[in-house]
């Protein structure tokens, strides 16, 4: 672990906000929420008490507030991977490094992390309008591939177990899949008893990697049939969507507890889909508010 992070390796604004979010340490709360779509930050303040502060830049808002007495960091990420390698890397810094001397503190903080999402169903279960619960995530983004500890923190078990499913072993053209866990008290305190649980593909994207095909034929037309019907144990895949698997291999890797826990707006069983979903999701931002 490096004791100094370099001014290339960790940008700070001028005015002491870290690089992409522009929030500074100090505004930063212990329970936070995750968000995909900026509009729905506002939302998810709607039910502050207080509002303590407020930043935007590009799809990256946060609020800070106050609800039932929690003090409730809320930020959206914009879609994929690839932006929850941002903004858990700089929660994490703002949390944990000392932005005046460059060095980590010599105090661990530990956040709770629930990012609140809509995904596609792929199951009897989980029809739309459901809430799941990612206890697995499965990506096929590979982004915990660049990180050392990915092979201590994922489950090769079912990474060998699902490669041989699909017919992927020995591939050099077929994605490379991490297994990763969400974070047990979350899952337990989250989802309780009234949330759909299972293993969650987290895609590289919204059109081919979940097996929509528009203009360009897919490289495998059976991939959502064998991705259907894989089982572990008692887990099956219950939903696609695209950011669970590294929001909780990288909170795993830094020592934080993160779940995912999505609303379904489309069933790819049955390929139906509700686009009004706005509205009834804050059934399930009201849950999240309730139980972080």
């Amino acid at each position: 672990m490096k004791d100094y992070f370099a001014p290339s390796e960790l940008i700070i604004n001028d005015d002491g906000s870290v690089f992409h979010l522009h929030v500074k340490p100090e505004q930063l709360a212990d329970k936070i929420i995750l968000v995909g779509d900026p509009g729905r930050v506002n939302v998810v303040a709607s039910h502050f008490e207080s509002i303590e502060c407020q930043t935007s830049s590009r799809e990256f808002q946060t609020v800070t507030g106050t609800y039932k007495g929690k003090r409730i960091t809320v930020i959206s990420t914009g879609i994929g991977c690839d932006n929850i390698d941002i903004v858990v890397n700089e929660i994490d810094a703002l949390a944990n490094i000392d932005f005046q001397t460059r060095k980590l503190k010599e105090q661990f903080r530990r956040l709770d992390i629930v990012r609140i999402g809509t995904c596609g169903g792929l199951q009897p279960c989980t029809p739309i309008g459901s809430f799941v619960c990612s206890v697995k995530s499965i990506g096929f983004d590979g982004l915990l591939n660049f990180y050392a500890g990915r092979n201590d923190v994922c489950d090769a078990d079912i990474e060998q177990a699902f490669l041989k499913h699909m017919g992927w072993t020995g591939n050099t053209c077929a994605p490379a899949p991490y297994v990763i866990d969400a974070h047990a008290d979350l899952i337990n305190r989250i989802a309780r008893q009234d949330m759909v649980k299972g293993i969650t593909i987290a895609c590289g994207g919204f059109y081919g990697p979940q097996g929509r095909e528009l203009r360009i034929p897919l490289a495998d037309p059976q991939q959502n049939k064998k991705i259907e019907t894989f089982r572990y144990g008692d887990l099956l895949v219950t939903n696609f969507e695209m950011e669970s698997s590294a929001l909780a291999g990288l909170s795993r890797l830094m020592g934080h507890r993160a779940v995912t826990v999505c609303m379904v707006v489309a069933n790819r069983l049955i390929q139906e889909a509700n686009t009004n979903y706005k509205n009834s999701i804050d059934t399930l931002i009201q849950l999240v508010l309730d139980r972080i």
